[in-house]
């Protein structure tokens, strides 16, 4: 149920009834309620007085604060990596950047079923970078800020091509050569032009609803 959440299978605000949720998932309304209570306690779903639960909705605020939490937790795992991180480390990081630049120039081709690929593999980047920070309950933070965060990605669908690769190229390059500020540089760059594309998408859908609504 969070992956449907996060990858926009569960429309924001969207009621949750346990009825429809118990034959789509196969499992007890208890086992259930326990997990929508985890979700909440999460932020990927919001309970209702006197009415069940809903997928939490979203807004430019939202998507903003993400970003700049985002920004705060992953340039502080980023620096500590890569001024840890050993030749198993750099592997990783390798690996995870081979895998993700071929997918992406899959979507660069015009490939559009690659997406849900191309997040798996983007947010595996992301991660092994800040792999080595030594910390594992920054990872655990990390992990849940990226997930919200994710969960607009998907919903725009904000691959902004060429200038994407080129910066995830970037920051594995500074990162194997330990240039700490610059790995920084360009991925404090690469957030925030995510977030102005989010944005924009946003925008335009907003618009188009209005239209189409008037």
């Amino acid at each position: 149920m969070r992956a449907d959440i996060i990858f926009g299978r569960l429309a924001p605000a969207a009621r949750l009834r346990l009825d429809d949720l118990r034959q789509a998932y196969g499992v007890s309304v208890p086992t259930l309620r326990e997990v929508l209570n985890r979700l909440a306690a999460d932020g990927f779903v919001v309970a209702e007085d006197q009415r069940g639960f809903a997928v939490a909705p979203i807004s430019a605020e939202n998507l903003e604060e993400l970003a700049a939490l985002r920004m705060l937790i992953e340039m502080d795992a980023l620096e500590r990596s890569i001024r840890a991180g050993d030749v198993g480390w750099e592997t990783r990081v390798v690996a995870a950047h081979h895998k993700l630049a071929r997918v992406e120039a899959r979507m660069m081709a015009g490939d559009t079923g690659a997406l849900d690929e191309w997040r798996r593999y983007d947010s595996e980047f992301h991660h092994t970078l800040i792999l080595a920070c030594g910390s594992a309950e920054l990872l655990a933070v990390h992990k849940q800020v990226f997930d919200k965060y994710l969960r607009y990605q998907m919903l725009y669908l904000t691959f902004r091509g060429a200038i994407s690769g080129e910066e995830h190229r970037a920051m594995m390059d500074f990162a194997l050569a330990r240039e700490v500020g610059k790995a920084q540089a360009v991925l404090e760059r690469h957030i925030s032009a995510g977030v102005t594309h989010a944005l924009k998408a946003h925008a335009g859908q907003a618009g188009a609803q209005v239209a189409q609504d008037g």
